[in-house]
């Protein structure tokens, strides 16, 4: 993979060839009208790739709990790119998720030098202060440090005997040269993704982690250690139907008939397929095809959309005897804002983005400043019209500030016939995030002394 291409949690020099990547690590694409409710960032093509979507959709058109897990680094302040997920993250608490909010404080300590206490303080007056004011509701919100929480702890050292060196200098580039504690972080970050399936933290259930295609490497390893640990495997077959096959494991083997000298317990075996086809046949189905002998049990008449329940069955079962019963986690993708400078956006540099608390006059010059589609003279824009995928001022209001679809259609319509000049589109740019940073300060006054609310029992 080149360069330009690089897919890389830490690095600054992300992507944005979003078709390759795509069709490089096997994504979805985003289809708004299969969404119920589509949020402005569906509809418009923001959200554009996912894993297992199809799954949270199920739960929410069932009305089945299904989960969110989002982070945050606490080592600078949040600025627009960082609200897109935040949008992501409300839209699913509006269809019924709960939410769990990861404040990465270990991870900021390894990778960026960021103290424990000094994290905390900008955790929670930078990032859940705007949580708050940007519209998450603190009922079903819980805020946590992975410091302050050993069963994360615990489940990345569980889930880090499935994978190896190799694996991850294969994801993530590391090196000979990489910092012990640079190569922990990703197995923290597979705890943090993984733990709220945990009973002390609402059980078994689908989680969605909403993210920039950069975070795809952690969602690669802790969907593939996920697997790793499942007893049972579910595949769809070639002439129609599904399978489950037996995962024969060290720590499983008797559990799933196999004797110490490998052969087959089949009385063992035999219970094992009973209570699968007793949970299966609770979900509808009735005809199965079972062989001991190679561990499968197909079931023809299920289809491609039923293997999400079948694997919660399945993974209820594992719990109950013994397992672990992880559910890979599901996931979607968001394309990348512009930087003010038509580059990336980045906390360190505060002239390539808005922050949450910029003035109204620092805002104004920096929209003012900000890399434009126009062309160089009135004379050829109105001839040619200005160019839409270039312009700062014009994504900012498809990504932030304009709500209404036909107004944002309208504008593109205008700006790119030449009958709207750049500096004009411009000025409809900052009037948009003149309000919108109103409404947030106003919001987050409202929440002053209260964002405890937000905190988990083990964060407080």
């Amino acid at each position: 993979m080149g360069k330009a291409e690089r897919i890389d949690p830490w690095s600054s020099d992300q992507s944005t060839d979003y078709a390759r990547i795509v069709d490089r690590f096997g994504l979805d694409t985003v289809d708004s009208s299969t969404l119920p409710n589509p949020g402005m960032l569906h509809r418009r093509g923001i959200v554009f790739a996912h894993r297992d979507l199809d799954v949270v959709v199920g739960c929410i058109q069932r009305s089945d709990p299904f989960g969110v897990l989002t982070g945050l680094m606490p080592s600078g302040r949040m600025h627009l790119g960082h609200s897109m997920v935040i949008d992501q993250v409300r839209w699913f608490q509006e269809q019924g998720a709960d939410i769990t909010v990861t404040v990465a404080d270990l991870e900021a300590l390894a990778t960026r030098g960021t103290s424990l206490s000094r994290g905390r303080k900008t955790a929670i007056a930078e990032y859940v202060h705007n949580y708050a004011a940007l519209g998450l509701d603190p009922e079903t919100t819980n805020v946590y440090f992975q410091s302050s929480r050993p069963e994360v702890q615990r489940l990345a050292f569980t889930l880090g005997r499935r994978t190896n060196l190799s694996e991850l200098e294969a994801i993530y580039g590391f090196s000979g040269e990489t910092n012990l504690a640079h190569v922990q972080a990703p197995l923290v970050q597979a705890g943090d993704i993984i733990h709220p399936q945990l009973d002390e933290f609402g059980g078994l259930r689908p989680i969605v982690v909403p993210v920039g295609i950069d975070q795809d490497p952690h969602l690669r390893l802790t969907r593939g250690i996920a697997q790793k640990t499942n007893w049972f495997n579910v595949n769809s077959r070639k002439d129609g139907g599904i399978t489950v096959a037996l995962s024969i494991q060290g720590n499983n083997a008797g559990h799933l008939g196999v004797l110490p000298d490998g052969k087959l317990d089949s009385a063992v075996r035999a219970g094992v397929f009973e209570d699968i086809e007793a949970g299966l046949t609770n979900l509808g189905f009735s005809d199965f095809t079972a062989n001991l002998k190679h561990g499968t049990i197909d079931i023809p008449g299920a289809t491609r959309s039923d293997r999400s329940s079948i694997r919660m069955v399945l993974l209820a079962l594992e719990r109950d005897m013994g397992g672990l019963g992880l559910m890979p986690p599901c996931s979607t993708y968001h394309r990348f804002a512009l930087g003010m400078n038509g580059d990336k956006m980045s906390s360190s540099k505060p002239e390539t983005t808005i922050f949450m608390d910029d003035e109204i006059g620092q805002m104004s010059k920096k929209v003012m400043r900000a890399h434009s589609g126009g062309q160089p003279t009135v004379e050829e824009h109105r001839r040619i019209g200005g160019d839409c995928s270039k312009d700062v001022a014009y994504q900012y209001l498809q990504f932030f500030f304009e709500r209404d679809d036909s107004v944002l259609d309208d504008i593109r319509k205008e700006y790119e016939s030449g009958r709207l000049l750049a500096g004009e589109i411009k000025q409809i740019c900052i009037d948009g995030a003149t309000e919108w940073l109103l409404d947030l300060k106003e919001k987050r006054e409202q929440w002053s002394g209260r964002i405890e609310e937000f905190l988990a029992p083990d964060a407080i």
